[in-house]
């Protein structure tokens, strides 16, 4: 957002979990973020998220007007 976006203009977002049993609860979360026309996705699993966090989620979006 600081540099002239938002989330409608997101492109790619990259999710981690910690355990991919959370993977049905976060995309229900997901999608109230996105829910029409969602970005690219990719979803992987593994361990060590900072401050013990259990979801990560990075998007890419496009800046400017």
């Amino acid at each position: 957002a600081s540099a002239g976006s938002s989330l409608e203009r997101a492109v790619k977002c990259t999710v981690f979990l910690t355990d991919i049993k959370d993977y049905a609860a976060m995309n229900t979360v997901y999608a109230t973020y996105f829910p029409k026309d969602p970005p690219a996705r990719s979803t992987v699993a593994g361990s060590g998220l900072a401050l013990g966090a259990r979801v990560e989620i990075e998007c890419l979006a496009v800046a400017g007007s």
